[in-house]
This record gives structure tokens, sequence and C-alpha cells, in this order.
């Protein structure tokens, strides 16, 4: 059976993208694309296109995007209920920026119009296998955060979780095998302190939420060992 793909025209991430332009006074004269990918059920996951756009100060704005949408990283720290030490849940995975095995926290992408906190919540059970409603993460930033303003339309939303637990439980969580096949996910969960994942993560989003995740709470002795 054959999937129906979507039009760019129609995908949520461009209408999005393309209002928040004109709402900023962007005139945008063409758009060319050069490569979309789908996701399994025909939605566009991501673009790349060439921008012919002006701006209100008449100059051309460089024009290549990345078409990404926005995207939610979520902290997951679960806490010893006898030592109250605190260890967070990282996924595994190689990754095309260098094909290394990064370690990253949590994270998905907010498609069509879901609530960020909704894919959130539902991202974490799908990468670690803990279930949580939206209602328990706390957010880190009060809009999206744009890792590349120069290149992509990529919005980044901060959240974190805690929740107490015995050792054993949250040992059960390290070097579980999840992913997703269909999004060619091949992911590895594992468990570590803070200061471990700051050595482990090597993309800026995951240190970024280490050290708002750490300010939020108060917690500076241990931002002090990042």
């Amino acid at each position: 059976m054959s999937i129906k793909k979507e039009a760019l025209q129609e995908a949520h991430k461009f209408r999005f993208w393309k209002s928040q332009m004109e709402a900023n006074g962007m005139k945008i004269n063409d758009i060319k694309d050069y490569y979309i990918r789908y996701r399994h059920n025909g939605e566009v996951l991501f673009a790349m296109l060439e921008v012919d756009a002006d701006t209100p100060e008449g100059d051309k704005i460089p024009p290549a995007l990345f078409l990404k949408g926005h995207a939610a990283s979520m902290l997951v720290c679960l806490i010893d209920k006898e030592t109250k030490e605190k260890f967070v849940v990282l996924v595994k995975q190689r990754r095309i920026a260098d094909g290394s095995q990064t370690y990253e926290h949590p994270a998905g992408m907010v498609d069509a119009s879901d609530a960020a906190d909704d894919v959130a919540a539902r991202e974490i059970g799908e990468e670690i296998g803990l279930h949580v409603t939206a209602n328990e993460l706390t957010r880190l930033n009060p809009h999206a955060w744009y890792p590349s303003t120069g290149t992509s339309d990529e919005g980044m939303h901060f959240f974190y979780i805690e929740r107490e637990m015995t050792r054993d439980e949250i040992m059960s969580f390290h070097l579980k095998n999840m992913g997703s096949e269909a999004e060619f996910e091949r992911i590895t969960s594992v468990i570590a302190t803070l200061p471990e994942s700051q050595k482990l993560i090597t993309n800026v989003n995951g240190l970024l939420l280490n050290f708002l995740y750490l300010k939020h709470v108060g917690d500076y002795e241990t931002m002090k060992l990042l």
C-alpha cells in the first residue's frame, strides 16, 4: 500500500516557518526545494530549501534553509530514595555529525499542532521507557530558542522531570535497547550522574539543559562539578 506524501506547502512546520518570516517583515519571493525527507506516514520530516527573500531593510537574507521545525529535549532526573543521589537517563546512538556514538538527553520533534509538553512526555516513554504525563514536566525556557539561526528554523523547548526511585529501579534503565526501526533509530539508554553526563554529552543543547536544570532547582554545588 503506497503512502501519500505530504506537500511541502501543506506541512505544518513549513507553514509555521513561513508565517513567522512574514510576521517579521520578510518578503518571500521564491522557494526551491532540493531535498525532502518524509516520515514513514508520508509527513514532511526535513527539507533542504533555497529561499529568495528580502528583509524590511531592503537586503537579501542568506538563502540556505534546513527546515526542521521545533523539538523538545528533556532532562530526566532519577533520585535515589535512600541517598538522594541524582542520576540522569541519557540515550546513546550514532549521529551523522561525525558518525560517533553520541550521548544525549531524550528528545523528539514537535510535529503538526502538538503541544511541546505532550511531545516531551511521549518521547520520554518511547526513548527510555518511563511513563510520564505532560503536567509532570517543568518547562525551562519561556519560548523556543534557536540553536542555529543562520541556517535552520529549528526551535528548542527544554523540560525536566524528577522521580524518586530505589537504586535497583534506577539501574533498570541502564543499557536498555530502545528506538524505532521505522525512524532508523538504534538507541540504548544509559544512567549517569550529572557530572558524568557533562563529560559524555557533546551536543550544545544537552550541555545547556544540564545547566538550566541545575540553575532552576538551585543545585549550585553540583553545577561546580560540571
